[in-house]
């Protein structure tokens, strides 16, 4: 079985959703192995426009699993709202996994992640204020809940 990996090499907004969703068609396992729901991507599948987060393009193929993996950092809302925004369209997640691994967004990183970008000024990273970086930080000093 070969693999193929959509690497970004950049700094986002480069296009890997679109490359992943073309590619995804005939993969039998699309994973996210890192990141969180700061960016998006858009599919359009049977005519219809969906915009993800979190879950992977594959997701619209019964036959494909789809793998959350223990690099992504998961804020609990948010895969709680694209899941029924799948589930309202009709589209089933019975093969979405998520990764026992993979780390908590909790409220203060949102919060932290705020205060942080405020503090910085002019010298703003421009941060989507989503707990990612925060998240990540738990993750690296081994605080983290996963």
């Amino acid at each position: 079985m070969s693999s193929v990996v959509v690497v970004g090499t950049q700094w986002g907004d480069e296009g890997k959703g679109k490359i992943t969703d073309f590619l995804s068609q005939n993969a039998e396992v699309v994973a996210r192995y890192q990141g969180g729901n700061n960016a998006g991507h858009t599919i359009k599948f049977d005519g219809v426009t969906y915009k993800l987060h979190l879950i992977p393009s594959g997701i619209f193929f019964d036959d494909k699993i789809c793998v959350l993996g223990n690099g992504m950092v998961i804020d609990p809302k948010a895969i709680l709202e694209e899941l029924k925004y799948l589930h309202d369209r009709g589209i089933s997640t019975d093969n979405l996994r998520i990764s026992n691994r993979a780390h908590v967004i909790l409220p203060y990183h949102l919060k932290l992640d705020a205060l942080q970008e405020e503090e910085k000024g002019v010298n703003k990273i421009g941060t989507t204020k989503k707990g990612i970086g925060p998240a990540y930080m738990d993750k690296a000093a081994r605080t983290g809940i996963r």
